[in-house]
């Protein structure tokens, strides 16, 4: 794995941090991050656009004038698209603009544009943002002091409520988090800051729930185990209930008859 130097909020060394070469080190495709970034502005559009035809505008029900006789071209209605005022042929109608783009592509062209942003040393991780209450002026100053200038993408977990609150009156500065990183927003802007929690692997999620799903596969087997030994308990005991139900009721229709 590729490693780049972790910081602190002031803009010092903090370490090292490991990133994921399925995430941060793979060749760019350029093609599928095309199709991807137009699905996702094609899926922006509202699609509300309507024009009325020539059917649908008011009037227009009376020939203007008869077939024969008046040396001008016949005429059926006044609401004719050739008329100002009348319907308009083949105009645009409500629709939908989305595309279906697989898991798989949308998947790759994040994958891709965070490797060429990694490739270009654009990617800076923190370790965390260290802040009791939100201040602008320390976030300004913490961009400075890691080396960022232009536009910044940073994303942050819901457990940075006063970071988000500091870096969002910053107008060079897009906030997102972790489940909403795509290939448009990283292309969008020239740095990607990342918190050592919110860093992204290949499957999108964050190292904290990767590790937490690692933890929660090693204890399943036991688990099952247990379940298992619960379900043999209860079947024996409910076995033993019915045998001892039936003694029981044996027992007592021989005492009746007797």
């Amino acid at each position: 794995m590729a490693q780049i130097t972790l910081k602190n909020a002031a803009g010092k060394d903090a370490g090292t941090v490991d990133l994921d070469d399925a995430t941060f080190g793979i060749q760019p495709n350029v093609p599928v991050m095309h199709q991807v970034v137009t699905a996702q502005l094609a899926a922006r559009r509202g699609g509300t656009q309507s024009t009325k035809t020539r059917a649908e505008v008011r009037g227009g029900g009376a020939k203007p004038y008869r077939q024969k006789g008046t040396g001008n071209a016949r005429q059926g209605s006044i609401r004719s698209p050739q008329y100002s005022g009348g319907g308009v042929a083949l105009g645009p109608k409500p629709r939908k603009y989305d595309q279906k783009t697989p898991k798989k592509m949308i998947s790759l062209a994040l994958r891709s544009a965070l490797s060429d942003r990694a490739g270009e040393g654009k990617v800076v991780v923190v370790d965390s943002w260290d802040w009791d209450k939100p201040s602008t002026k320390a976030a300004t100053k913490a961009l400075a002091g890691l080396g960022i200038e232009g536009r910044v993408l940073v994303v942050l977990g819901r457990d940075d409520a006063a970071a988000a609150l500091s870096f969002r009156n910053i107008p060079e500065v897009q906030l997102i988090a972790p489940g909403e990183l795509n290939a448009y927003d990283v292309l969008c802007n020239e740095w990607i800051v990342f918190t050592q929690d919110a860093l992204p692997t290949f499957d999108g999620q964050t190292k904290r729930s990767t590790v937490t799903d690692a933890a929660n596969e090693t204890e399943s087997p036991d688990a099952v185990a247990d379940e298992a030994e619960a379900a043999e308990g209860s079947a024996s005991d409910e076995a033993d209930g019915g045998s001892s139900q039936s003694e029981a009721a044996a027992s007592s229709d021989h005492e009746e008859r007797s």
